[in-house]
């Protein structure tokens, strides 16, 4: 084999091989982390996208300013490696209260 053939091959196999890479990277795992770790990658980053289970995963934030208008938080709950219940932040949901301050929303 000459040197071009052994890049080119090398240069193939790792094409072949780039998708299998990419999905190992997934988002992370709170399962796999402690409520520790798990509350403080929500606070340091603000809003993460976490796994939560075998095919479920959910967004959480630190605080309303994460969720888009007319959305509000709720305090999420999920089982970490440590704790079953851990309090690691909020999720965001539709804001079904019946007020008209719709003004403070877009001030906030």
């Amino acid at each position: 084999m000459n040197g071009f053939s052994k890049y080119f091959a090398l240069g193939l196999g790792l094409l072949v091989l780039s998708p299998l890479f990419a999905q190992a990277q997934g988002r992370p795992d709170v399962r796999n982390m402690s409520c520790g770790e798990a509350r403080s990658l929500v606070r340091q980053q603000g809003a993460a996208v976490l796994t939560t289970g075998r095919h479920t995963y959910d967004r959480f934030v630190s605080s309303e300013r994460f969720c888009p208008i007319g959305y509000i938080t709720r305090r999420a709950y999920v089982d970490t490696r440590d704790a079953a219940g851990c309090a690691i932040g909020y999720t965001c949901e539709v804001d079904t209260r019946d007020r008209n301050d719709w003004w403070l929303r877009l001030r906030r």
